[in-house]
């Protein structure tokens, strides 16, 4: 490790010690991993450079490195469920309408809980792993799993009986019975949906970015397959649509499992605990757990139902601004990947930092994270206004269609840098464990301004700018999130400060863990699996 990183470090350890902490986090805890040949190249963060130049390029690469699985595996990801749209939607147009309603609801009201309730632990996981205490990351990973499935209990009793909901809000009766019945087999899908999305998470967390997507690139002509069959060749119909979807979740969480459980890098790590139901549940720590994963249920939760709120919004514009939200939707769920896949690298190399008590290059990383995140929006931005005329054209050969998609999307273009902010400063506030403040700033940028901005201009006969309308709100709400998060990140971190709180974060799961395995070596038994 270099010289200037243990120079850095010395005076926090220095006080730490001074005030009765314990100093178990040493250079060799953060060594570098090499390759792994179950799961690809793996690493533990490592901090290079002698010179602050040499420091934020060599974090803007690795940063560039560890993102790009990332932003393939959440591709694949969302490749799952537009493929059953697609397939569905062969079997006519309620069909088609019934699958993606369905699946816009379990976005917003299921799985937000899964991708956004592992942000706890992008703070937990990475700091604990690089903390002195990684078997700590295994708890964390078991009680993420347990909690959010309770969690979604109440979630599954909505889908189960959600038609007279649906009908109370105005939708039609086919409609809301073929989404309830949809939702009633989704159901079966989502313990696996969330156990894949925790396990993925805890393999970031230690630097293993690239084993979710080769799970994921290798189930998806599974699930491809399985929709064809079940939709198409099965008494099933549309409801072979959610069953090949749950399936599929269940391969990724269970393929996972396995190549974890052979891949080298992670047994090198040492973070295998075994299975601890009563340290799982201990109370104070699933406290602490649920304080990081509800504010980032409504980090991630709050931002969805902002563009479904907008998509439905566009759907009372007419038949021609649907089809041209459609087109700008799904392209927006494609290039979102790419600031929230920096974000994830950026959350777990901040937390890595943090557990590891190196201030000042957590504060580098978060920069760094913010330069790339800036380059990419632009160059997306560049490639979207540079083919505005004629983007439209690879969904739809009407020339409305098109004409319409190419007025709305340099608005779309303008907010990929503040977009880009947004993902990768919310992946620093992940790392710190402020979820909270992400959170905050979505409520008031999307429902405080941005709604209420956009509805107006589409719809109010002194401005009737429609569809243009709609985005020139979700503009505005994009530019204040990505501002404000950054701010955060630039004017309003003590970095000494969020390294102490990673420090007593780590030794209370050490101290409860270490205080369960006396009591059980006093007893004489040992419940932990090898």
């Amino acid at each position: 490790m270099p010289s200037s990183n243990t120079t850095e470090r010395q005076p926090l350890l220095a006080r730490t010690n001074s005030q009765g902490h314990s100093r178990s986090t040493t250079a060799s805890s953060v060594s570098t991993v090499g390759d792994d040949e179950t799961l690809g190249s793996t690493h533990s963060p490592s901090y290079p450079g002698n010179s602050e130049h040499q420091a934020l390029g060599a974090l803007f690469s690795s940063l560039l490195v560890d993102s790009i699985p990332v932003i393939l595996s959440y591709v694949l990801q969302n490749s799952i469920q537009t493929v059953s749209v697609l397939v569905a939607g062969r079997l006519g147009p309620d069909e088609l309408s019934a699958a993606a309603f369905s699946l816009m609801l379990a976005m917003v009201l299921g799985w937000c809980i899964a991708l956004g309730g592992t942000t706890a632990l992008d703070t937990l996981g990475s700091q604990a792993f690089t903390g002195g205490d990684r078997l700590s990351v295994s708890i964390h990973l078991q009680r993420c799993i347990l909690l959010l499935w309770l969690l979604f209990i109440p979630v599954a009793v909505l889908w189960a009986y959600i038609e007279p909901v649906l009908l109370l809000l105005g939708q039609e009766a086919r409609l809301s019975h073929d989404v309830q019945a949809f939702l009633r087999v989704l159901i079966v899908g989502a313990p696996g949906y969330i156990g894949f999305e925790s396990l993925k998470k805890y393999l970031q967390c230690q630097g293993i970015m690239r084993a979710s997507t080769y799970v994921l690139a290798a189930v998806a002509p599974v699930n491809l397959a399985l929709n064809v069959y079940l939709v198409h060749h099965t008494r099933l119909g549309l409801l072979g649509s959610p069953l090949a979807i749950s399936i599929t979740f269940w391969l990724c969480f269970l393929a996972l499992a396995l190549l974890t459980s052979r891949s080298q890098a992670h047994r090198r790590n040492g973070t295998w605990a075994g299975f601890q139901l009563g340290l799982v549940l201990d109370a104070g720590s699933c406290g602490c757990f649920l304080r990081l994963a509800i504010p980032g249920i409504l980090m991630v939760g709050t931002e969805w139902a902002a563009f479904e709120i907008v998509a439905l919004a566009a759907g009372r514009l007419g038949s021609l601004p649907l089809a041209a939200q459609s087109v700008i939707m799904t392209t927006d769920q494609i290039m979102n990947t790419i600031p929230f896949g920096i974000g994830v690298a950026a959350s777990a190399r901040v937390g890595n930092l943090i557990g590891a008590r190196l201030p000042n290059a957590a504060k580098r990383a978060s920069h760094a994270s913010a330069l790339l995140s800036v380059v990419v929006g632009a160059i997306v931005m560049i490639v979207l206004i540079a083919t505005k005329d004629i983007f439209g054209y690879i969904y739809s050969d009407d020339d409305d269609v098109v004409v319409l998609v190419s007025k709305v999307m340099p608005l779309v273009a303008s907010f990929q840098i503040a977009d880009g902010l947004a993902g990768s400063c919310g992946g620093v506030l992940r790392g710190q464990g402020r979820q909270h403040l992400g959170a905050l700033f979505n409520l008031i940028a999307y429902y405080v301004l941005a709604l209420p901005l956009g509805i107006t201009l589409a719809f109010h006969p002194n401005s009737r700018l429609g569809l243009q309308g709609l985005w020139i709100g979700q503009v505005v709400a994009l530019f204040i999130v990505g501002l404000s998060e950054y701010s955060v990140v630039w004017f309003g971190t003590d970095w000494e400060k969020e390294v102490q709180r990673g420090i007593e974060r780590n030794q209370a799961e050490a101290k409860r863990r270490q205080m369960r395995e006396h009591r059980r070596s006093l007893s004489g038994t040992d419940t932990s699996s090898p």
